[in-house]
């Protein structure tokens, strides 16, 4: 194996190490980065002709992971090269990390830090080292561990520095470093550096502002362009026509022998404001797939609406003191004014609260009737007296009998997110007017869903394998665990009524009813909905977006209804969950302030399109993400305006400046056809991974052309070349002609995920802005010799951070600024110690010493001391707030105990506070109201000697 390396490269003591470990010889050959356009380097040549450039993917090519331990190896091996390295250029070039760089790598070291606490090595139970363990180490011990932060690293780190130490004694890492020597710290960092390509290299030459400027991009795993590939970029370059995007017709129908998508995204609730996770999670990611099918001329429907039935609304309702239909009005306007500036594509934007959605609903329900899928049973239900009503779902609360979580709804228990009836609730009580409910018989229809499990699991045996995998795990368990009956009827007055005579009082379950707003929202686009939902020889691909808690009623309850009316409906094909967006490491709380909003989005100053692209590139495909105000500045400043942005303004304004704005001659040469193989890759691997709707990869795929396109520009110099001889300027255009055309192929890429940045981008391509471009499978000359590009400008702004500190804090949530009653406090104790005196001194009238109740005396006796203890510290803190008020700062003490029936009022008034909140507020604000609840309960319990309800903490479900 030959290895090519810059002079003091310490990447290259990785592959030496890997080839040690192999057993296998290696030569190296010291080069100049520029050797390769490229410019990557160390680069290892196998015995076979195969040349890697990948110093990560040549080491797994040499030592591949073992199945056990592939993933978690691969992950930290991506955050190696995607992160750390990256940071540690930074310091490199700039020397800078006491004060901001030091947020940013050592949030990374103390990440590595928590990964090794207690272990040997890196990936667990693994007694060798892995690639990750290698990879890492030589990073470190190459670069920082020599200068001023390692000494640092050494006193706050110390599972790093002993997993170092212990690493660097091994005799596979000595024999290693004598074969490769080189001089480490910030000469190792520079020659990285300079044989690497990181996002901003232009800035990493001189100081930046904050980190934030630097985007950490995962390393290309980049192998030799291939003959073959070289003979079809030349083939199609000139031979391949590039079509145009269809105009379609209004209405959009779907075509025999064409591809024919049928998009929705979960229908939002019209009781809140959307927040970016629930922008990103249905609506926005169901825009990104439909905008890029119509760019591939499929015949595309995408259609979506508010949900506005259910108690949620019936409840918010009550609430704002109006009825139900004025909330549906007033949330409707919000959401569609939300995803209008958010440039929500929508061919339909509905609603639930129409005629023709009752009369689709009514409809399938006597069909599905008709077809022996409906039961009939006599169900017990809660009454309140006192409001005249029952109590549906979110109308009763109690204690869930399988956890004893104290506040479960009346469909289901937030403690253990299990479904609960609200019959079973211990101790229920009417959300509304706090009153004990009573159980009353109630006549409801039930789906029989266990008659149509057999058909629902070879339907979904059929069609999950083009599930995102979040759907797959959420939806399995419902079938492997068996089905039951579910009610499809509720006793309310908010809904669709049932039209069956004795069951006018009832309307439909809204869960029942939401699914059918696809097929009635389509009706209001067109009266020939049903070449949709119902086609006749036609295939209809039906894809639905949507956040894992919307899984179960996709994957099992709407196809189940479909599949009950055997009428051959549309059912869905693409289930595409993802998992939830957190906001700067906490949840989104419209009532307390965090987070942004649709609403807010357009206060931010921030361009709609500049939020798209940030919400698709963390979109929690696989896992929770993270919205974070550095993170999108990052994104922004380096990805969009360095990367993209730099790439396609410097290719126009050359083509401006030079050729008159007209797109110079093309005479490909060996150097272009490698570029374009390698655009041509992203493409290709774009499509596939659009095509499965995995549009966080797809963006990625789209800046990682820009990527190559800037570096190839870089190492050819065409501003050199321009100003020498007649074959050196016509090697210039060339170069210049490639990069716009590249830029035009992103326009069609970039269109997705940013339609408005597309459109301009066209205009400065002199192209029409009529449509967005058709995204071809392969790469041609779309702009001829002689086209006139329009003006070119920068398509983004930087975002500084002075704005970012700034809208942190806006967006960071309200500070409890209340002060407690100090002097009532003391009072308080003092009462509450003449009680437990007189306490003590009742138990000791009825008992001799010898039969006191110790354990309760003990209690009385240490509670008292506390208490006492607490009085000093009170009077101690008002006695220096009087002689330094401004300055003051109250201490904070633990929960104050009290006597039993202290303790009793306070639970009573402690429960009442935690009812209200949860009829108003969200779960981040009552939750930590029920913490406090419980602690009392628990005091209480312990002070009379009985056993407190448990609580399962563990088994809380993540919102």
């Amino acid at each position: 194996m030959n290895i090519s390396t810059n002079e003091n490269n310490p990447n290259t003591l990785k592959l030496i190490i890997a080839a040690k470990f192999a057993q296998q010889a290696i030569t190296i050959k010291t080069v100049q980065p520029k050797a390769s356009f490229l410019g990557y380097l160390p680069s290892i040549e196998f015995p076979s002709g195969l040349i890697l450039f990948s110093t990560n993917a040549a080491m797994q090519f040499i030592i591949p992971s073992s199945e056990e331990f592939k993933v978690v190896n691969n992950k930290w091996l991506e955050w190696e090269i995607s992160q750390l390295q990256p940071a540690i250029a930074l310091y490199g070039s700039t020397g800078i990390y006491k004060t901001s760089q030091k947020s940013c790598l050592w949030s990374l070291l103390k990440e590595l830090n928590n990964a090794l606490k207690d272990k040997q090595y890196l990936i667990k139970d693994n007694i060798d080292l892995s690639l990750a363990d290698i990879c890492i180490w030589v990073t470190l011990w190459s670069t920082i561990m020599v200068t001023e932060i390692g000494n640092e690293l050494n006193k706050e780190y110390l599972s790093i520095k002993n997993w170092l130490s212990n690493i660097e004694l091994l005799t596979v890492i000595q024999d290693s470093i004598k074969e490769y020597s080189f001089e480490r710290g910030l000469k190792a960092i520079l020659s990285i550096q300079a044989a690497s390509w990181f996002p901003v290299n232009a800035t990493l030459n001189s100081k930046p502002s904050k980190p934030a400027d630097l985007s950490p991009t995962k390393e290309k795993e980049i192998e030799a362009v291939s003959q073959e590939e070289i003979w079809n970029i030349s083939n199609n370059w000139s031979s391949k026509s590039y079509p145009d995007v269809k105009n379609f017709p209004y209405p959009v129908l779907p075509k025999k022998g064409e591809k024919n998508i049928l998009i929705t995204s979960a229908l939002p609730y019209v009781n809140n404001v959307p927040h970016l996770g629930n922008i990103i999670g249905c609506v926005l990611s169901a825009d990104i797939f439909a905008r890029y099918c119509r760019q591939r001329n499929y015949n595309t429907l995408f259609i979506s609406g508010t949900d506005e039935y259910g108690t949620a609304t019936e409840a918010k309702a009550l609430e704002e003191k109006t009825t139900p239909q004025n909330i549906c009005n007033k949330f409707f306007d919000i959401h569609n004014d939300v995803y209008r500036w958010f440039n929500i594509g929508f061919d339909y934007f509905g609603r639930t609260t129409t005629p023709e959605q009752t009369e689709i609903v009514q409809s399938f329900f006597l069909k599905i009737k008709s077809e022996g899928y409906i039961l009939n049973e006599s169900v017990d239900q809660l009454l309140c007296e006192f409001c005249d009503r029952f109590l549906a779902d979110r109308f009763v609360e109690g204690t869930c009998p399988r956890c004893k979580y104290e506040d479960a709804r009346g469909d289901q228990c937030d403690g253990c997110g299990h479904l609960v009836n609200a019959t079973d609730l211990i101790s229920p009580r009417c959300k509304v007017c706090g009153n004990r409910p009573i159980v009353k018989k109630s006549q409801q229809f039930f789906l029989d869903l266990p008659k149509l499990e057999n058909k629902l699991k070879e339907w979904s045996s059929t069609v999950e394998k083009g599930w995102s995998s979040v759907a797959r795990v959420v939806a399995k368990p419902w079938l492997r665990d068996g089905l039951k009956p579910r009610c499809i009827t509720r006793d309310l007055k908010w809904g669709i009524p049932v039209p069956i005579e004795g069951f006018e009082n009832k309307v439909f379950y809204v869960w029942f009813d939401a699914p059918f707003g696809y097929i009635s929202i389509t009706k209001k686009y067109t009266k020939e909905y049903q070449q949709w939902w119902k086609p006749k020889d036609i295939q209809v691909d039906l894809y639905q977006f949507m956040a894992k808690d919307n899984v179960p009623f996709h994957a099992i309850m709407f196809p189940a209804y479909l599949l009950a009316a055997n009428e051959d409906y549309t059912l869905l094909k693409h289930l595409m969950a993802t998992e939830y967006l957190n906001y700067e490491d906490t949840k989104f709380s419209k009532s307390r302030g965090i987070g942004v909003f649709g609403t807010d989005a357009r206060d931010t100053g921030i361009p709609a399109d500049v939020w798209r692209f940030y919400l698709a590139y963390v979109r929690p495909e696989t896992q929770d993400s993270n919205f974070n105000w550095a993170d999108l500045a990052t994104k922004n400043n380096s990805e969009l305006l360095n990367n993209f942005g730099n790439f396609v303004n410097r290719a126009l304004v050359f083509v401006e400046k030079y050729f008159e704005s007209k797109i110079p001659a093309i005479e490909l040469q060996e150097d272009d056809l490698v570029l374009l193989a390698l655009a041509q890759r992203e493409l290709s691997s774009y499509i596939h991974a659009l095509e499965q709707a995995k549009l966080r990869d797809g963006l990625k795929h789209v800046l990682a052309i820009s990527k190559h396109g800037n570096q190839y520009m870089q190492f050819q110099e065409p501003w050199v070349k321009i100003k020498g001889i007649d074959n050196d300027k016509r090697r210039a255009g060339t170069i210049i002609g490639i990069c716009c055309n590249l830029a035009c192929l992103l326009s069609s890429l970039l269109a997705p995920f940013m339609p408005c940045t597309a459109r301009e981008l066209r205009s400065q391509l002199g192209l029409q802005t009529n449509n967005y471009g058709y995204i071809p499978d392969d790469i041609t000359s779309i702009l001829p010799t002689g086209h006139k590009i329009g003006k070119p400008s920068p398509l983004f702004k930087k975002i500084e951070e002075k704005d970012v500190e700034t809208l942190r804090k806006k967006y960071a949530g309200k500070q409890d600024t209340t002060n407690s009653d100090e002097h009532g406090d003391v009072k308080s104790l003092d009462s509450a110690i003449a009680e437990l005196d007189t306490k003590v001194k009742e138990l000791k009238a009825k008992h001799d010493k010898s039969g006191w109740p110790s354990k309760q005396v003990q209690i009385f006796v240490d509670l008292k001391n506390k208490l006492s203890d607490l009085i000093s510290e009170k009077n101690k803190s008002s006695e220096l707030k009087s002689k330094n008020p401004e300055n003051f700062v109250p201490e904070q003490n633990g929960d104050i105990s009290m006597d039993v029936a202290s303790l009793e009022a306070a639970i009573t008034k402690q429960g009442s506070l935690v009812r209200q909140l949860k009829a108003k507020e969200e779960k981040s604000v009552w939750q930590p109201e029920v913490e406090k609840l419980l602690k009392l309960k628990k005091q209480l319990a312990d002070l009379t000697g009985t056993t407190p309800a448990p609580t399962d903490k563990k088994s809380k479900k993540k919102k």
